[in-house]
């Protein structure tokens, strides 16, 4: 049960500040492609996805009314392979956030080398007010609403915002049931009981600190020696949080959906994690929490972004006091606050490089289902670290030879599989 009341917290939507997350996919989008010298036709065909589908499900709520749900699922570039992409539960999700997604994890999945292209689902929904029969309900009702442009070898979702393994394992039985035979590679984060894969609980955290790994390397600077600032104490958050407790670094701030906690001699991170209750809320622990936006601007070496988008903006990037953002959620710096941090030196390791470990052991969890051969836990990480190492200084070289900031970088690593792929197909004449 405490998991599904993990899934039924979200942001308090009034404190965030949110830009369009389309445009903002578009104009870094363009900026990369322009540095590519590309036709514009590439830019045409990656500004959007091929396919979006929106779709209404009716659900018998507990008080016997039936309430219609509205989802979406976006396929953004199937050229390199099938689509991949999680689903979000959340009662903000729109269109354009759906494509933008999509749009990422196939920047994704360029910068990665994995053969897939990007795709993205989400519901709207509030999971606060929803019993534990209602949201399998939604679950299963989503999957039969798209079951026909989804599986194995079209488009393989995974676990997003507020759902989990369990609500992956209902989708995964509900689709079964649909085709008619077992079919595990159909979506990925299922419990290892369905065919899950080890490590990938942890994926999106470790692939973080694979990535400080690399930047410590760059800055010659250990990572026991910095401060961090972790926003957001959800699955990534806590876990990144414990990796770097246990590696002797300070963590400094950490936040929930309520409120955050800064001490700059350091915080008991055990602690936080031993008590939080079955929300995942930790800002009650403590006397006097602050706000989330204060916390992001008290002062750390490294600040890690890793709950919702549209964090730091222009309105308080003046006032981020730090060396180092390590965006682990999707979009959390507006393209106007990140030229403001550039301009201020501070070096932005971007969402689609520094969080992609998720959609990387997916790719793992989904070749393990095809090949019936399950890997320890110890490979997994392995084959995981290789990759993010590679693909940071694929990403930090490109960055270099341009004389370009990271996210640029990253996206120009992400369009080039997928426009060699179109090309190759005969879509576009790069």
């Amino acid at each position: 049960m405490n998991a599904i009341k993990e899934i039924q917290s979200y942001s308090n939507k009034e404190e965030i500040i949110f830009s369009n997350p389309l445009i903002e996919f578009q104009s870094v989008l363009k900026e990369a492609i322009d540095v590519l010298k590309y036709p514009n036709e590439a830019f045409e065909l990656l500004k959007e996805p091929l396919r979006f589908f929106e779709v209404r499900i009716p659900v018998r709520m507990d008080n016997n009314s039936t309430k219609i749900f509205r989802g979406y699922r976006a396929q953004h570039n199937d050229a390199t392979g099938p689509t991949k992409g999680g689903i979000r539960f959340h009662p903000d999700v729109t269109p354009d956030e759906v494509k933008a997604l999509s749009g990422w994890m196939s920047m994704k999945c360029g910068i990665t080398g994995i053969p897939y292209g990007g795709a993205k689902g989400g519901i709207v929904c509030d999971t606060r007010s929803m019993s534990f029969r209602e949201l399998e309900l939604l679950s299963r009702g989503y999957v039969r609403a798209v079951s026909q442009i989804v599986g194995p070898t079209k488009d393989i979702p995974a676990p997003d915002m507020y759902t989990n393994s369990q609500i992956m394992a209902w989708m995964l039985d509900e689709y079964d049931h649909i085709r008619e035979f077992d079919s595990p590679g159909f979506i990925t984060g299922k419990p290892l009981a369905l065919g899950g894969s080890e490590g990938r609980e942890t994926a999106t955290s470790k692939g973080v600190l694979y990535t400080l790994e690399m930047i410590s390397e760059l800055r010659k600077m250990s990572i026991k020696d910095m401060t961090f600032i972790i926003q957001g104490f959800g699955n990534v958050g806590s876990f990144l949080a414990k990796y770097l407790y246990d590696l002797g670094a300070k963590v400094v701030g950490i936040s929930d959906v309520h409120g955050g906690i800064y001490d700059s001699a350091g915080l008991d991170i055990p602690y936080f994690l031993n008590n939080r209750d079955s929300f995942g809320v930790v800002s009650n622990l403590v006397e006097k929490p602050i706000s989330n936006q204060e916390l992001i601007e008290k002062e750390c070496d490294v600040l890690i972004p890793a709950a919702i988008g549209g964090q730091i903006t222009k309105s308080n990037a003046h006032n981020i006091k730090c060396q180092i953002v390590v965006e682990a959620a999707n979009g959390p710096t507006t393209k106007e606050a990140a030229k403001i941090l550039q301009e201020r030196e501070i070096l932005i390791v971007p969402d689609i490089l520094a969080n992609s470990g998720g959609v990387v052991v997916s790719y793992f969890e989904w070749c393990q289902n095809n090949q019936g051969y399950y890997w320890k836990e110890s490979q997994v990480d392995q084959h995981l670290k290789e990759t993010m190492t590679s693909s940071f200084l694929k990403v930090y070289q490109t960055s270099q030879r341009f004389d370009i900031d990271m996210k640029v970088a990253a996206y120009i690593e992400g369009i080039r599989r997928v426009t060699e792929a179109s090309r190759l197909r005969g879509w576009i004449s790069v």
